[in-house]
């Protein structure tokens, strides 16, 4: 099946609250373009190199995500253009973003990303970290940031049952730093989970963001 014929069969298991990032790293340009003409806008892409390369072939209406680990020396290289950063693991990057993105007068949308899976290879902030991180209100001095929510990625593995835990484990999260933190900010409203293997689970755990790329653009192509 074409990009755009797979692009139309995901939308159909997706319902219109949830927005769905297009995982578009290791794919090309051309392969963009095609989804791009089936209507999609968001793109996520996970290395700063390929990503400035793709920004400058692609039409500017694309509203980019950055979706994978960040370092902290590459931040500057995305600030101008990236719409959000989905994996905020640490203080220290947060810092970094709000004073690439102070430097460019924009104002970057941001997710902390959540440690919920049981491999010690995913990046995050553990729940005591981020709540520790919450309650310092540091958060709070840095005005080239918006906190628009959180992320996480469950578990590689085919248990149902313990993805779908992890999952209830970050939405329950949100909730409760939604209620102690942003009560009344309305722009608080991000669970970004779910990917190819695990989004229909995610979706009924709440999502309102899932990350989907090699059911769009087939394996990747390095």
């Amino acid at each position: 099946m074409s990009v755009s014929e797979n692009l139309n069969s995901v939308r159909q298991n997706i319902p219109s609250q949830v927005q769905l990032v297009a995982v578009s790293k290791f794919h090309p340009a051309q392969s963009i373009r095609e989804a791009y003409e089936c209507g999609q806008r968001v793109f996520g892409e996970s290395r700063v190199q390929e990503l400035t390369d793709k920004v400058n072939q692609l039409p500017s209406d694309i509203e980019w995500h950055f979706i994978g680990h960040l370092q902290t020396n590459k931040v500057k290289y995305i600030v101008p253009f990236v719409t959000m950063i989905h994996a905020i693991d640490s203080e220290r990057l947060l810092q970094e973003i709000d004073k690439s993105a102070g430097k460019v007068n924009r104002t970057i949308d941001c997710l902390l990303q959540i440690h919920i899976a049981e491999e010690e290879s995913k990046f995050g902030f553990s729940l005591d970290e981020c709540r520790e991180f919450m309650a310092s209100g540091r958060w709070k001095q840095m005005p080239n940031i918006r906190l628009r929510g959180v992320m996480g990625m469950a578990t590689f593995t085919d248990n149902e049952a313990q993805v779908r835990r992890e999952f209830q484990h970050l939405t329950q999260f949100f909730r409760e730093v939604k209620e102690k933190w942003f009560a009344d900010e309305v722009s608080f409203s991000e669970i970004s989970m779910g990917m190819s293997d695990d989004y229909r689970i995610a979706i009924e755990e709440g999502s309102t963001m899932v990350r989907i790329g090699s059911t769009i653009f087939g394996s990747r192509q390095y």
